[in-house]
């Protein structure tokens, strides 16, 4: 085969592998494609929320006659009562024990010094009643009444102290009791429902929980986008389409371990206790995505009484704090098809943070032990290319020889890398070798909430603008992006030239293309591969250096 087209084949492949997977996943459907109608309309309903008004009761009242709708928030005779804990600060109603607030106090939504904290209930979130209890279709927060055993002052919690909350309502004919513990140590909270049928007749009982979370959970970019999620018999899926979830929403049936609201860094989910025959419906309605779990119909005799129970997550998806929930929970983390390897990663990642407290130095950490564990692959390849360079002379006499003949041409190169031991494709394969460890590390770095927010050189040097301060988020000044470019540039110029038109074409543009794809990419990212090419820049010339020592001393 001719040694051009495989060597063509091999860059090809390179590329695509490398940086035009979430590329081309999108187009064939693997993963949805940000739609810009979701900023576009969460921004709009920032903006003219209260000139909307309106057209939110309208839409609302419509979406009462959809299977998922809910009425729009109307409190019944009762009051809000505050949990507070280390870790947040929890506003509920006592008319149904709906959320109105729920504030995290470690995390804050911008890096500037007064930025608000995240809030997983804001107002808009708030008006479809999230850990609100819907039976028989029935809003329980705006058609029951409610008592609740706490006082004005709510609950606070100190580290290692849990508190109970308990609501008794009386709704379509049901007696109601909702026990909701909180924990200062986690961001679960535990519920035990007790459905009791007050009535001389057989009641027919369905109930649902409820989860809600807005698009100011997410940054809105590609890489951080709102979406419904479910695990399924232990299957992630997700919809972050706007358009589906919009005008028919989701829907599955089976063994549902939990369900809910997320971005890349944030989740509110629902965990039912028992996960068989369950039912998970989403949608966006109003700018806000809902998950609702539905349990199986049941039946209840006069003076029967049911006990249920579940959990619900709100807060940020930390590893260790997800996995200690359960094995379920933690899949909400996407560390795509090699998890293994990005767990790894991560591990190592966390460890050197652990002493140089700066997770961009950790990341160049990470990386300089990377390119040392694949320094001799890569040095072998590097070899490799250096004999490719002494035959270029010898293949061109080849091509021009034979250029009329083309199978004859192919015998001729094939026989003279025979002669010499040399493989065209070899300069690749360890690229493709270390592909597993790219993307591991991709995804580690794409999901890793400790990034967010994460300072490497928080201001650019000899001056006061914000520089690398978000390693989650873009360069601002696409520096590190440009620069990376550069020395692809040099890689590039350091390699054997091509001898085919089309691949030196090809050349000629990858440090260009590679420059415009990585501009929008988290900064983590881009400082990764930055240092690699240093790197690599720095072997190709220690290589360069050991073989023409080796030559001269010939």
């Amino acid at each position: 085969m001719q040694d051009g087209k495989n060597l063509v084949i091999a860059i090809v492949l390179c590329l695509v592998v490398i940086v035009g997977w979430s590329y081309l996943a999108e187009y064939m459907g693997w993963v949805q494609k940000p739609d810009p109608a979701v900023v576009a309309q969460q921004q709009l309903a920032r903006e003219q929320q209260a000139q909307q008004a309106e057209a939110q009761r309208q839409a609302q009242e419509a979406a009462r006659q959809e299977t998922l709708a809910v009425p729009a928030f109307t409190p019944s005779s009762g009051q809000d009562i505050t949990v507070r804990s280390p870790l947040y600060e929890a506003v509920l109603y006592s008319g149904g024990g709906a959320l109105r607030s729920f504030k995290l106090h470690n995390y804050h939504t911008t890096i500037a010094r007064d930025a608000p904290q995240v809030n997983m209930v804001d107002p808009q979130t708030a008006r479809v009643a999230p850990l609100g209890l819907v039976i028989n279709s029935q809003p329980s927060w705006s058609t029951g009444q409610w008592s609740v055993d706490a006082g004005k002052e709510g609950l606070s919690l100190e580290k290692g102290q849990q508190g109970v909350l308990r609501l008794v309502g009386q709704v379509d004919g049901l007696t109601v009791v909702r026990e909701l513990t909180f924990s200062a140590d986690t961001y679960l909270i535990r519920e035990t429902v007790r459905l009791a049928n007050q009535t001389d007749q057989a009641r027919s009982v369905r109930l649902s929980y409820t989860v809600a979370a807005d698009g100011s959970n997410s940054s809105g970019s590609r890489y951080d986008l709102m979406r419904v999620a479910w695990d399924n018999d232990g299957s992630l899926s997700e919809e972050s389409s706007a358009k589906t979830l919009e005008e028919s929403g989701v829907q599955a049936t089976g063994k549902i371990y939990w369900a809910g609201a997320m971005s890349t860094y944030f989740l509110s989910a629902v965990l039912p206790g028992e996960a068989a025959n369950l039912t998970v419906k989403g949608r966006l309605q109003q700018g806000t995505y809902r998950a609702a779990v539905e349990e199986p119909e049941t039946v209840l005799a006069p003076g029967e009484q049911r006990e249920l129970r579940v959990s619900y997550w709100l807060g940020p998806k930390v590893r260790s704090d997800l996995a200690a929930v359960s094995g379920e929970l933690v899949k909400s983390i996407d560390l795509g098809m090699f998890h293994l390897i990005a767990k790894g990663l991560l591990w190592l990642l966390e460890f050197f943070q652990k002493y140089v407290h700066n997770w961009g130095v950790a990341i160049i950490l990470l990386t300089v032990l990377i390119k040392a564990v694949f320094w001799p692959l890569t040095a072998k390849s590097y070899a490799s290319m250096e004999k490719m360079k002494k035959l270029q002379p010898l293949m061109g006499n080849i091509r021009e020889k034979y250029k009329n003949d083309k199978e004859m041409m192919n015998k001729e190169v094939m026989a003279l890398y025979k002669t010499y031991g040399v493989n065209p494709a070899s300069g690749c394969v360890p690229i493709l070798i270390q592909m597993p460890v790219f993307f591991g590390l991709y995804q580690a770095l794409l999901t890793s909430i400790e990034l967010r927010h994460a300072s490497f050189i928080s201001t650019l040097p000899g001056t006061d603008l914000i520089w690398l301060a978000d390693l989650s988020a873009k360069d601002p000044y696409y520096i590190t992006p440009i620069i990376m470019g550069v020395t692809m540039f040099v890689q590039q110029r350091l390699s054997p030239p091509a001898t085919d038109p089309t691949q030196q074409k090809i050349m000629m543009f990858l440090p260009l293309i590679f420059t415009v794809l990585f501009l929008g990419f988290p900064a983590g990212l881009v400082v990764y591969w930055l240092v690699n090419n240093i790197l690599s820049i720095a072997q190709q010339k220690m290589m360069a250096k050991k073989f023409k020592t080796l030559a001269d001393g010939k």
